[in-house]
């Protein structure tokens, strides 16, 4: 009698029989494979090359590309590789570049009430959409514009977000105009230079801060819209305004040096 057949004449529940009956027709079949292979080594004992030799591509170093580099980051980044590359090399970088700050206060808005990496999903859309974060060009986009976005499957088609960023490039046109550039005028909310936060964990990260109070109501005097506090200090972070990597995360210690 089989050693399968035995296990299913055991008082034992079903599954448990199933999962003993699939162990042991397992070492059956590798049993059969080592008996006839050992069978075949002695015909051919003198034929056999030295094995090392034959699976001289087993010995390949394995890819450490492929392993995580088991860096400490927020706990926010997880393990998408968008996100990552989004956290190690953006997310808290002091930004200077007027453009590269609209686009981000702009996607900050367009985010509200998503996922921030459906945004990141969407990023190279929202550039194609929007004329590369051309301030000057969106702020000429007219209702034939505005039916053409928002028949546009790669960016988030809510009316009100679509209108809110034409009219921030119009805002955004006014501001640079009274301070020379956007950046000058945002960076004067936390005096010119990213503030250093040492947040322990995520629970201590604030929604927001009398600093993106400030900003937010500045913004919206201006004419800006979905600009609000939680917005206001998601968008300060993104830029790197605030530092708020948490203490344990590898990226924390490398943006509080000074610049050189």
């Amino acid at each position: 009698m089989k050693s399968t057949e035995v296990c299913l004449k055991l008082p034992w529940p079903p599954a448990r029989r199933r999962q003993v009956r699939l162990l042991v027709s397992g070492f059956e079949v590798w049993g059969s494979a080592f008996t006839r292979f050992g069978a075949a080594k002695r015909r051919n004992s003198g034929q056999i090359k030295d094995s090392t030799a034959r699976c001289s591509h087993l010995r390949e170093p394995p890819n450490f590309d492929s392993i995580s580099d088991m860096k400490q980051r927020c706990p926010w980044a997880g393990d998408d590789p968008l996100y990552l590359a989004y956290h190690d090399n953006e997310w808290g970088v002091p930004a200077h570049d007027d453009r590269r700050l609209f686009e981000m206060l702009n996607l900050e808005g367009a985010q509200a009430g998503l996922s921030w990496i459906t945004i990141l999903r969407k990023r190279e859309n929202y550039r194609r959409a929007f004329a590369n974060w051309d301030a000057a060009k969106i702020a000429r986009f007219g209702e034939k514009d505005f039916k053409r976005l928002m028949a546009d499957a790669g960016i988030v088609r809510n009316r009100l977000k679509i209108r809110a960023t034409i009219d921030n490039a119009r805002a955004f046109l006014q501001v640079r105009k009274e301070f020379g550039s956007f950046d000058r005028y945002l960076w004067q909310f936390v005096g010119g230079v990213p503030v250093q936060n040492r947040r322990r964990a995520m629970r201590d990260v604030p929604a927001g801060t009398p600093e993106s109070d400030a900003m937010s109501r500045d913004l919206k005097q201006r004419g800006f819209r979905f600009v609000g506090s939680t917005i206001c200090y998601a968008f300060m972070q993104a830029v790197g305004m605030v530092n708020d990597h948490v203490a344990s995360c590898f990226r924390r210690a490398e943006l509080s040096r000074p610049a050189r």
